[in-house]
């Protein structure tokens, strides 16, 4: 059974990596070619929420990246309708999810998904610019972002390997889930979700989907084996859809962010959309596994194993990185000075690891822990502040005054 598990795990890495690491390459392209500001100046007027979404679809943000992405559009003055269509359709999709949900369940599956994401961010920010605001709502969405006008392969390769360390837990835990259920779910086994059709099967599979976290492309996968194993494609699209855009955490952001109301808004849209795109994909397209594949029958073509090796790697250096910051702290010495400082500029999990890996180092510094919000570092060890501010700005980001 543990060679079975294995054997499975080899197959989706080398199944997912030369996807995954291709849509890290079009992000990483996407940070160097477009000017900084670009989104947020066409986020105002008419057409801002076909614009927010449309800019939002290819950008490779789950849960984790798009609250403080979305919340920072409506900080900076983009429009309710524009920052929540942004909320709602970024998180479905990515150009690293398209080109894995591709491999996985067909490139029919994977157009309908972007099509999906469109249609239900344009719906949801065209009916969140009807709504007033809520007046009950306490909303501090904090400061703009620092502009970053770092270019070139450097800045190419930083951002692409950030947007790595966002979500590699969340990739690891999807291939180990996907092998899991390749290896311990029967084939056929979950055809019992077919005899509830198509809004049933989808109904159930939301009540799962709605309160976890789920990443875009992580969960691709996932639901790869649940669909080879008998559940129908719509209910998979119903995961991919309504998963990685809802959890708790995005939908406490939204209600601070914007209030009850546009929450109310988010909500229906991801559900009465996710669960009829669903049931639509059934009846239209869906002609079992939707044209993909969960594991190949074929020798790996060399490419694929050169991706997962270099894959692997990195998901490795991440890891040990993280073990050795935890080590790091558990060691530290008792009689170290704690300083807390408030950080300017951040505005996702990729410029918290950021800052953290410039204040471990300063020379004196023996733990770093940078958090969102609150944006601030608290930095263990003998470290001098004016070095612990020098090494924020040099990474980009500002030490607030107050």
């Amino acid at each position: 059974m543990i060679d079975a598990f294995t054997a499975a795990t080899i197959d989706v890495m080398l199944e997912l990596s030369p996807w995954f690491l291709l849509g890290m390459g079009v992000s990483g392209l996407l940070h160097v070619v477009l000017p900084r500001d670009f989104v947020g100046r066409q986020l105002t007027g008419r057409g801002g929420v076909l614009k927010a979404v449309v800019f939002g679809i290819p950008l490779p943000l789950c849960s984790c990246g798009v609250i403080p992405a979305g919340l920072g559009l409506k900080r900076d003055g983009a429009s309710n309708g524009a920052s929540l269509g942004f909320l709602i359709s970024t998180p479905q999709t990515g150009v690293d999810s398209i080109l894995v949900s591709a491999s996985f369940l067909g490139w029919p599956f994977a157009l309908f998904k972007v099509a999906a994401a469109g249609v239900t961010g344009v719906i949801g920010g065209w009916l969140a610019d009807r709504v007033p605001d809520d007046p009950s709502t306490s909303r501090d969405l904090g400061t703009a972002s620092a502009a970053d006008e770092t270019r070139g392969p450097r800045a190419f390769f930083t951002h692409a390997h950030d947007l790595l360390a966002s979500i590699w837990r969340w990739l690891v835990f999807g291939v180990l889930v996907s092998a899991a259920i390749t290896v311990f779910v029967p084939v056929g086994s979950l055809s019992v979700f077919a005899d509830l059709g198509a809004f049933g099967a989808g109904f159930a599979v939301l009540l799962v989907s709605l309160p976890m976290y789920v990443c875009a492309t992580a969960s691709v996968p996932i639901a790869a084996a649940l669909v080879e194993s008998g559940m129908p494609v719509g209910a998979a699209l119903v995961f991919l859809m309504a998963g990685p855009a809802t959890n708790m955490a995005t939908m406490g952001a939204i209600f601070r962010g914007f209030g009850g109301r546009h929450l109310a808004i988010y909500l229906a849209v991801l559900i009465v959309g996710s669960i009829g795109f669903g049931a639509l994909f059934d009846s239209l397209i869906a002609t079992g596994g939707g044209g993909g594949h969960v594991h190949g029958e074929h020798a790996a073509p060399w490419w694929a194993i050169a991706s997962a090796v270099v894959l692997s790697a990195m998901l490795a250096q991440l890891a040990l990185r993280d073990v050795h910051a935890w080590w790091r702290a558990k060691t530290l010495e008792a009689g170290s000075d704690e300083i807390e400082v408030n950080v300017e500029g951040m505005t996702c999990v990729g410029c918290t690891r950021k800052v953290e890996t410039a204040l471990l180092d300063v020379e004196g510094v023996m733990a770093a822990e940078v958090t969102r919000n609150p944006d601030r570092a608290i930095v263990r060890g003998n470290a001098a502040m004016d070095a612990i501010r020098a090494a924020i700005e040099a990474a980009g980001y500002r030490v607030a005054t107050s």
